[in-house]
């Protein structure tokens, strides 16, 4: 084995070390998506243990290793790309539940474990973490911190910042931290769970995580309105001023609602659960303003609601061909109709105003992303081909805090080891 991969090997085992000329084809490709160097990484490392998760990244400090850090690897061609790695570390091994406290509602878990594993642990006490990250099957806890993956379910419960109670991670240096508890109400002070959430990795690697989770509801059913432009946002701005409480509302661009086979024109499609009469209530309730503002309508209820947001999620997260850059936006909510009258296709949270977009080449990015700013948002690049994000700035930050951002990497990462170039600004 070659120098690198010795001395990890060492630490968690040649089982746990594989050279990158060992790695399948499948394994490298999304490596490759998200670096840029002269030579590919030496090695991926998966280990077993959080003491051995430090260990390693103790071993990277003393030899200025550069290391990239992921879980699965579902994301892990999200952001700007990481420059000059030496060695993959992978948590997806570390994976094991800690507590789950079932009367307080809130579960503590290592960062490698896959979403839908935390899920089915959580349905046998009939209940759920409140996220809808992309690729579920495959994504992990700690991933969807890193990147701050959330989804439509935010319009009800929040971000991952909202329901994120406490986090273990390794420093840059291979000392274990801790920040937050296990408990819903916590002591005030530096919140550093703010900082890593959303951090890709460049902070810290993010070991084990305590979330706040919630009930199961007892019935869902779905609204959609479909039609024009105009009387899409007079629906999606009456939604937002409206005593109605939709768990989920998203308008979706022309392109999508086809694609879902759920009409012509643009498209709000709000989802609510509760008790069954509130749901009824609430579905007629806006299924009757889409009717007076001339707008097609239906309601999805029982395994036709299921399907309608699974085939929903597999359209938005799945992208239509390997050139295809999709992005992520944020904009003033009353400016969604008319982005989302731009492109093919697009998503974008009735409440929040961010959301997801696919676009077809880097002019139209730039086009779209001057719009945004016009409209005091953003967009950024989250998956798209090597070359275009060589040429073209993934994250279009324009704000005054990028010298405070490059400040805590330094007081993080002094040494710039973890995913480095990753972040905004080159961070």
């Amino acid at each position: 084995m070659k120098a690198i991969a010795t001395d990890i090997a060492s630490i968690v085992g040649e089982e746990n070390t594989v050279l990158w000329e060992n790695l399948e084809a499948s394994q490298q490709k999304p490596i490759q998506q998200a670096t840029v160097s002269v030579n590919p990484p030496n090695c991926i490392v998966y280990p077993r243990t959080q003491a051995q998760l430090a260990q390693i990244i103790a071993t990277a400090y003393q030899n200025k290793w550069r290391v990239l850090p992921c879980g699965s690897g579902s994301k892990l061609n999200w952001g700007g790309l990481a420059k000059d790695i030496d060695v993959v570390v992978s948590t997806e091994r570390i994976n094991q539940l800690i507590e789950h406290a079932v009367g307080d509602l809130t579960i503590t878990v290592e960062a490698g474990m896959k979403f839908t594993h935390l899920q089915g642990i959580l349905a046998k006490s009939r209940q759920f973490l409140a996220l809808e990250p992309t690729a579920p099957d495959a994504a992990t806890i700690g991933g969807i911190v890193a990147t701050g993956d959330t989804g439509s379910l935010r319009q009800r419960y929040g971000s991952v910042r909202d329901q994120l109670l406490g986090i273990t991670f390794i420093r840059a240096d291979g000392q274990v931290a801790k920040a937050g508890g296990r408990v819903v109400k916590n002591v005030a002070g530096y919140d550093l769970m703010k900082l890593f959430t959303g951090s890709y990795g460049t902070l810290g690697i993010i070991s084990q995580v305590t979330f706040r989770v919630y009930p199961m509801q007892e019935v869902s059913g779905t609204v959609v309105l479909t039609g024009t432009a105009e009387a899409i946002s007079q629906a999606a701005s009456t939604l937002r001023g409206s005593a109605l409480t939709p768990t989920q509302a998203d308008l979706l661009s022309a392109q999508l609602v086809s694609n879902l086979d759920l009409g012509q024109g643009l498209g709000l499609i709000a989802r609510f659960q509760s008790i069954s009469e509130s749901v009824k209530e609430q579905s007629n309730r806006l299924l009757e303003l889409g009717t007076q503002l001339g707008l097609n309508g239906a309601i999805y209820a029982d395994a036709d609601d299921i399907n309608l947001w699974k085939r929903l999620q597999k359209q938005i997260k799945s992208s239509s061909t390997d050139s295809a850059i999709t992005c992520k936006i944020g904009i003033l909510p009353s400016a969604a109709v008319e982005i989302l009258q731009q492109v093919k296709v697009g998503l974008i949270h009735n409440s929040s105003g961010l959301g997801w977009l696919e676009l077809e080449e880097k002019n139209q990015v730039l086009k779209l992303r001057d719009r945004t700013q016009a409209h005091q948002g953003f967009l950024t690049i989250l998956t798209a081909p090597v070359a275009v994000k060589q040429n073209i700035d993934v994250w279009g930050y324009t704000g005054n805090a990028l010298p405070l951002m490059r400040g805590i990497k330094a007081q993080f990462d002094s040494q710039n080891i973890l995913s480095p170039g990753r972040f905004v600004g080159g961070i």
